[in-house]
């Protein structure tokens, strides 16, 4: 069983992924920042850790991280707080996380990211680009380090029941994908060691989850 470190924990891909981590006899440690986010944290049968990404230093995120095998990066400012913030969480924050894994010694390491068509044509401001130029190179600074990593960038995402249903590969066409089918993803991608340093982008499809990643644990 996993042992799972989970920033962005009270998030809602992180909070799903604690709940079918538990289900599965994992041990989930979601990062939580506000008191009143542990309590349905622990009502799922995860291990909070309570602490705030954007006043962690690498050593500080390192120590609460200890003992963890894998680290699940589920983090993101989601437009709140304007390019500060997007600077802090899903920029520095993604590089204090990767450094931090290191120190602990934990080298497997997930990151949800975006997909490169995200809302393009939608008319949005300025802010989303630099959103997008930040989750970029989020992605870089992982995939130059030396950890296991996986990258996944999901589609729009929705709050559809999940399906279990997906379509992932190293490209694919742009489309929407629930929040619980990208968590199902990614509690597949723990459970499969195999699928390692690899972008996989993901949508809602036709193939089993399971069967998914067993064809990227292929290539």
């Amino acid at each position: 069983m996993a042992n799972v470190f989970i920033i962005g924990g009270a998030g809602n891909i992180g909070y799903r992924l604690s709940s079918l981590l538990a289900k599965k006899g994992h041990t989930a440690r979601p990062l939580y920042r506000k008191d009143d986010q542990e309590p349905s944290l622990r009502q799922i049968g995860a291990e909070p850790v309570k602490g705030d990404l954007t006043k962690l230093d690498t050593g500080s995120l390192a120590s609460l991280m200890a003992g963890s095998e894998i680290v699940v990066f589920s983090a993101g400012a989601g437009g709140k707080g304007g390019e500060e913030m997007t600077n802090a969480i899903d920029g520095e924050g993604l590089k204090t996380a990767v450094a931090a894994a290191s120190q602990a010694g934990i080298t497997r390491f997930l990151l949800v990211s975006a997909f490169p068509e995200a809302a393009r044509g939608k008319g949005l401001p300025a802010s989303f680009e630099n959103y997008m130029r930040v989750k970029k190179m989020a992605d870089v600074a992982l995939a130059e380090s030396e950890l296991d990593w996986v990258i996944l960038r999901p589609g729009t995402l929705t709050d559809e029941k999940g399906s279990g249903l997906v379509r992932a590969g190293l490209a694919i066409p742009y489309g929407d994908i629930s929040r619980d089918d990208v968590a199902m993803t990614l509690l597949e991608i723990i459970e499969q060691p195999d699928v390692s340093r690899i972008i996989i982008e993901l949508t809602g499809g036709s193939v089993p989850v399971r069967e998914a990643m067993q064809r990227m644990a292929a290539r």
